[in-house]
Order: C-alpha cells, then sequence, then structure tokens
C-alpha cells in the first residue's frame, strides 16, 4: 500500500500496477497546477524552467536522431511542446497529444499542432514516422492499449522512444514504497526492463535499445520533490529557475523500440 493505494505485481513480468477505485478519475490531476506548483507529486515550476528542459531535450534528441528518418513526429504527453520545438527542424512535421488544456492551449498559441486528450483513435490523424513518449507511460490507464493504439499508427520502421522508472533497479529494491517515482495515483504503472519488453513486443514493436541515460533535472524540481519525500508540503524555492543538475540514480529507463 501507498498512499492509500493497492500496488500489484505482475509475478511474471514484474509490471506494477495501482489499484484505483471504480470512480476514480486520473485526469483531475492534469491541469494547470499540476505544472505550476500545485500537485505535490507535479512540478515546481515547468515553464519557469523552459531553459533547462529545452537543454535536456536537445540532448535527448541528439541521442535518439540516429534511430528517426525524418517524417511526421507525434509525441504523446507533450506538456508546453518545449521537446516538439525541438524537434521541428528535424521532420516533415510534428505533433502532439496532451491531456492539460492549458498546456495544449499554450502549444496552439505558439503555432504548435496540439490536441487535447489522451492517445485514441479519434485524437491520432493518420501514421507517424516517429513517436515520442517522456515520462508519460505510467501514467497512462491503459499503458497496453495506449501503446497498441500508437503502433497502429506508425508506419513500418517507424521508432518510438519512451522514459520511464525502472521497478526493478537498485533504488527501487532499495527504497521500497519510499522510492521517489512511487507516486500513486499519480503514477499508475510501474515497469520493469522485462515488462517493458513484453508490452512493446505484444505491439509489433522490436526493442533496439534499452539503457538508463544521464539527465539534467532542474534545481527547483529536485528542491520541491525532496520536501515531498522527506514529509513535507512541497512549496517552489525562490531563486532555483533556471539552475540545473546532472542526475543519474540508475532507475529511470529510455527504451527504443521499432516498428515491424
Amino acid at each position: 500500500m501507498k498512499s492509500g493505494f493497492e500496488i500489484r505485481r505482475c509475478t511474471s513480468c514484474g509490471l506494477g500496477r495501482t489499484v484505483l477505485t471504480a470512480d476514480f478519475d486520473p485526469s483531475r490531476y492534469y491541469d494547470e497546477s499540476y505544472f505550476q506548483g500545485g500537485a505535490a507529486d507535479g512540478y515546481a515550476d515547468y515553464q519557469g524552467s523552459a531553459d533547462t528542459l529545452r537543454q535536456e531535450f536537445r540532448r535527448t534528441l541528439c541521442d535518439v536522431l540516429p534511430y528517426f528518418h525524418g517524417g511526421r513526429l507525434l509525441e504523446f504527453g507533450c506538456a508546453y511542446g518545449f521537446f516538439l520545438e525541438e524537434s521541428r527542424s528535424h521532420f516533415t512535421s510534428v505533433h502532439g497529444i496532451e491531456y492539460a488544456e492549458a498546456a495544449a492551449q499554450a502549444c496552439r498559441d505558439r503555432g504548435i499542432d496540439v490536441i487535447t486528450g489522451a492517445v485514441s483513435e479519434t485524437t491520432l490523424d493518420g501514421v507517424y514516422d516517429a513517436v515520442v513518449g517522456l515520462d508519460v507511460i505510467e501514467h497512462v490507464p491503459e499503458p497496453h492499449e495506449t501503446v497498441r493504439t500508437l503502433a497502429r499508427h506508425m508506419s513500418p520502421g517507424a521508432a518510438l522512444v519512451m522514459t520511464t522508472g525502472d521497478w526493478a533497479s537498485g533504488v527501487a529494491r532499495l527504497t521500497g514504497k519510499r522510492w521517489r517515482l512511487m507516486t500513486p495515483p499519480q503514477h499508475l504503472s510501474f515497469f520493469t526492463p522485462d515488462s517493458m519488453r513484453a508490452m512493446l513486443q505484444a505491439a509489433g514493436l522490436d526493442v533496439v535499445s534499452l539503457t538508463h541515460p544521464w539527465k539534467r533535472v532542474p534545481v527547483s524540481l529536485i528542491a520541491y520533490q525532496l520536501q515531498r519525500i522527506a514529509g513535507l508540503t512541497p512549496k517552489p524555492v525562490p531563486g532555483l529557475t533556471g539552475l540545473a543538475l546532472p542526475v543519474n540514480l540508475w532507475d529511470a529507463m529510455r527504451v527504443i523500440a521499432l516498428k515491424r
């Protein structure tokens, strides 16, 4: 149990799932306050950290570009569209899906094609040559169906890039319920490398890379989440905007898979 929610683990692949009540609505978590210090398990100041986030997204893009071949890019859970903006010059067109209306509208105001909602046959438009989901799949109520739906809209040879926590990591095993990414009901799934591979293979995607990369994290977010982990009510700390630190606890993985 964590935060009043039961976490169940699959005995074969190791996938963890948050058990939700029938009337639970995860969408209530994802509004503007989630990105701006209004949620204990959210961001301290997402927009204020734009420069730091863009730098990290440029690094991520450089790492994964060898697997992309131009064409149409889709990012699901694109937040305020910073990754999409950094990617524009490498693709014919870029598109996004974002649940938080304020974030999606901020993208549209800057000329980025973003639909408000979740991944579905309604929000997907045509076929994509590259799909990205950065720290998103753990928030999705039905991750396996989400990946299958994305795969149906990917061209042959297209790459899917996702990042998420690694529940099989040493840090996750050592800290148990106090693991920094064990935050139900914000995080609904807790993946292991085995469960991630199984989900992707079942959707017709072959894993070609699974790594635990370093990441430049806004200091404002580090301070915010350390308060939460310490049992305090987290509040944004003034003066930290624009600062970042390289972090790697080897408990977050990046997977790249190609459509058969």
